[in-house]
């Protein structure tokens, strides 16, 4: 009961699984063929008007932009492509957030981490927004 799949959604998969547990998937071809305006459509539909926690995984960036994970996987999404869709997300109520998957050994240009303190960040300033 901690996480209502009804209301959720997984963006950014770079591999299949057929094992869904109900979450809708939007996989990274999906978002670029799709766009980021749709994505981020979609984002909001899914959630409505529910608490949102967004659990935002780095590997679902393309090692391009950041080699310092422990699951690799080309095609993922372009970090600009990640930004617009979480500053898409102020209209969500959200409740937390958090950054995973980022392993600093991996990436000697520290460009995961950059991506890492830039999603985050946004974040924050999607809160400060809401409460202006």
């Amino acid at each position: 009961g901690v996480i209502d799949a009804n209301h959720s959604i997984q963006v950014g998969i770079r591999t299949h699984n057929d094992q869904t547990m109900g979450f809708e998937i939007l996989t990274s071809p999906w978002v670029h063929r799709n766009g980021v305006d749709k994505t981020i459509e979609r984002i909001l539909e899914r959630a409505s008007d529910q608490p949102a926690y967004i659990s935002f995984d780095i590997d679902c960036l393309d090692p391009a932009f950041a080699p310092g994970t422990g699951t690799p996987v080309v095609g993922g999404l372009a970090s600009w492509q990640a930004l617009e869709i979480l500053r898409g997300l102020g209209s969500l109520n959200l409740i937390g957030l958090d950054v995973v998957e980022v392993s600093p050994a991996y990436d000697h240009s520290e460009i995961t981490a950059i991506a890492a303190a830039t999603i985050a960040h946004d974040w924050l300033c999607l809160l400060a927004q809401k409460s202006v």
